[in-house]
């Protein structure tokens, strides 16, 4: 009975790698084939439409500064405004926004008091009151801590005005903290997270979400899906705004431009509470995508075939694993996000691996969150109050 059960085991570990395996050369596949897409694309240079670049904020890092301050020095673009929405005038935030219209008097930048609470989810209460204060009818989302390049606003918008297209959105690579597990949230994004994105814009044949690092659309799209009223109850509200887009017949666009998020300097229970709070929204968002994670741990699938039925195969199959997993890595980190400082980190992948399977098991079986503080449940992808 026992050597029956050690055979199916080892049987379900074997396949399990090989599928691992596959799932690494897609990524591969995919991330060269959108890299070399980017690549060839062609500069438009047509005259591109005004727009509102609308941005939620609540308190303050180091490094925020920085990252709004990226918006306001674009090369070459059409007219814009950056709308900053608070909750209280007594927010941290006001002082670098103050620090900014300083700067950049030539800028229309302006403050909105945004204290409605229209759903659970603040950021997508303030953008809701941020709508109606925008003087265009092009939008532009993307979370306080992202920082852009001097052409993002050129070529986003560039590929907005494209036939068809609905919604322009990012990949993006992690700036990481000084901590070990700030490095392996970089990490996790730039070797996980981002094959993911690109792999499924594959297997999907096109995008059906957006991520917050960008998302680019038209009011009247956002009109059609009932404004950001209609999804401000989710937690994942840049993945319902691109599937709701994309319902409407629209095309979601991965646009060329790749921007950057600055991780704070976690210690291991910042670390994992960010993480799950992740798990636990790709799980109420794509369930099906969640438990495709699976075929994302090789290493700890090889390790597993090689302990419980050591030999020559399994010996070979765990060298074809490692050599899968580390060849997507470098591809991810160097082709398709540029990341330089990531891939010189790639040496951490296996402890990344196997605490993304505790992470994993942590994500299948809670349904709290703690975002900004408050502690909420997801309900069918949506924010109760606990």
């Amino acid at each position: 009975m026992f050597a029956a059960i050690h055979h199916v085991v080892a049987w379900i570990c074997v396949a399990a790698v090989l599928a691992s395996v596959a799932y690494c050369l897609l990524c591969t596949w995919a991330a060269l084939r959108f890299a070399h897409q980017r690549n060839a694309s062609p500069f438009a240079s047509a005259d591109l439409p005004p727009v509102s670049i609308l941005k939620p904020l609540k308190g303050a890092d180091p490094e925020m500064y920085e990252a709004l301050r990226s918006h306001c020095v674009q090369h070459s673009v059409p007219e814009y405004e950056i709308l900053f929405g608070i909750n209280d005038a007594r927010d941290p935030a006001v002082q670098v926004v103050n620090r900014l219209v300083a700067e950049f008097p030539q800028r229309n930048i302006r403050m909105v008091l945004c204290e409605k609470r229209l759903g659970a989810n603040g950021k997508v209460s303030s953008l809701a009151q941020l709508v109606p204060a925008a003087n265009h009818d092009f939008l532009l989302v993307n979370d306080s801590d992202i920082r852009v390049s001097p052409d993002y606003l050129r070529t986003i918008m560039n590929e907005l005005s494209r036939e068809g297209v609905g919604l322009v959105t990012c990949l993006y690579r992690g700036i990481p903290g000084g901590t070990l597990w700030s490095k392996l949230e970089a990490l996790g994004i730039s070797t996980d997270f981002m094959p993911g994105v690109v792999a499924a814009r594959e297997i999907e044949r096109g995008m059906r979400f957006g991520l917050g690092s960008t998302l680019a659309f038209r009011r009247g799209d956002l009109d059609r899906i009932g404004g950001f009223t209609a999804i401000a109850d989710y937690l994942a509200d840049d993945y319902e705004l691109g599937l709701r887009i994309a319902r409407l017949g629209s095309r979601v666009e991965l646009s060329s431009e790749v921007v950057e998020t600055h991780l704070p300097g976690y210690d291991f229970r910042g670390f994992f509470s960010h993480q799950l709070r992740w798990a636990r929204t790709i799980r109420a968002s794509r369930a099906g995508g969640y438990f495709g994670l699976l075929l994302t741990f090789t290493f700890v699938w090889a390790l597993a075939a090689l302990l419980i039925s050591p030999g020559a195969s399994t010996g070979f199959l765990f060298a074809l694993a490692m050599t899968a997993r580390f060849v997507m890595a470098v591809v991810s980190t160097k082709s398709l996000l540029r990341d330089a400082a990531t891939a010189r980190r790639l040496w951490l992948l296996p402890l990344r691996d196997f605490v993304a399977v505790a992470i994993w098991v942590g994500g299948l079986f809670g349904r709290k969150v703690v975002w900004r503080g408050e502690s909420f449940t997801l309900e069918g992808g949506k924010l109760k109050p606990s």
